[in-house]
C-alpha cells in the first residue's frame, strides 16, 4: 500500500480544488454502528428489516416502534471523529478540500472543522416539529422517552431522509456543483449501493478518481487510483503542506 499513499499524496500536493464524497465506513471507524448490519442483537429485538423501519410510511404508522430502533440505533454521542475526519478539516482549510459530501449523518465532519459539509441524508443533530416547525436539538431526542412530541402537541421528526423520501434540491445542487468543478474526486468508506446519492459521481470531469474502500464498489474500473483499506488509516499517513512555508505538517 505503501506506493499507493505516495500517488495519493501527489495527487493531493499537485491539485487544488478536491472534493470528497463518503459513506458508512468513515464513521464505522469512529465506533459508530452500521445500522445495516444484522448482528444477533438486531434480531432479537427487531421484527422488521432497518429499510422498512426507516421508511416514510412505517414513521407514519408506526412511530413507536421507529423511535425505539431511531434511538438505540442511530443516536451516537460516544463517537469522536476519526483521522480520515480530521485531515479532511486540515485539507480545506489548507485550501485543498472545497466540499465534503457525506450519506453520513452523525456531524462528525463539522466536529472535526470542516465547513462546507453538504448532508446528502440529513442530520441527527436537527429536528423539527411536523406541526409547527419548532426546532429540537440531538440531546432531546436522544433522552425523549416513546414518540417526542413538541410543547404544541405535534410529533417531532428527525431531518434524516428515510426511505420514500427525496433528497434536498439545494444540497443536491451544491453537490452536482462541486463534483462537477473539481480536478480531484475522492470516493471514501461507502461501497456506493445507495441511490440517488451514488449516482452523484457520475457528473465528475475531472483528472483524478481515488477510490478508498475495504471492499470493491463499482466504480474501482473507473478509479486512476484504487486503495483498499481502511480510510482511517489511510489519511493518516497523509502529510498536508502549510501554504505559507511550503512545508510539510498537520499544524496549520
Amino acid at each position: 500500500m505503501e506506493a499507493e499513499i505516495e500517488r495519493f499524496q501527489e495527487i493531493i500536493d499537485t491539485n487544488d480544488n478536491l472534493v470528497f464524497f463518503g459513506g458508512a465506513g468513515v464513521s464505522t471507524e469512529s465506533g459508530i454502528p452500521d445500522f445495516r448490519s444484522q448482528d444477533g442483537l438486531y434480531h432479537q429485538q427487531y421484527d422488521y428489516p432497518p429499510e422498512t423501519i426507516l421508511s416514510h410510511t412505517f414513521f407514519m404508522e408506526h412511530p413507536e416502534e421507529f423511535y425505539r430502533f431511531y434511538q438505540n440505533k442511530m443516536l451516537c454521542d460516544t463517537a469522536k471523529p476519526n483521522e480520515a475526519h480530521i485531515k479532511l478539516a486540515e485539507l480545506e482549510k489548507a485550501g485543498k478540500i472545497k466540499a465534503v459530501i457525506t450519506q453520513n449523518i452523525d456531524d462528525l465532519h463539522q466536529q472535526a472543522g470542516s465547513k462546507n459539509v453538504l448532508e446528502l441524508h440529513g442530520s441527527v443533530y436537527r429536528n423539527h416539529c411536523i406541526k409547527c416547525g419548532k426546532f429540537y436539538g440531538f440531546s432531546h431526542m436522544k433522552h425523549a422517552h416513546g414518540v417526542p412530541e413538541c410543547t404544541c402537541g405535534g410529533v417531532i421528526k428527525p431531518d434524516v431522509v428515510l426511505y420514500e423520501e427525496g433528497l434536498d434540491e439545494e444540497i443536491i445542487r451544491k453537490s452536482i456543483r462541486a463534483i462537477s468543478q473539481a480536478q480531484v474526486l475522492i470516493i471514501g468508506g461507502t461501497s456506493l449501493a445507495v441511490y440517488p446519492a451514488a449516482g452523484l459521481i457520475d457528473y465528475f470531469q475531472g483528472n483524478d478518481l481515488v477510490v478508498i474502500n475495504k471492499s470493491p464498489t463499482p466504480r474501482d474500473k473507473e478509479a486512476s487510483l484504487l486503495i483498499k483499506g481502511e480510510i482511517g488509516k489511510v489519511f493518516s499517513k497523509i502529510k498536508i503542506k502549510n501554504r505559507k512555508s511550503g512545508e510539510n505538517g498537520t499544524s496549520l
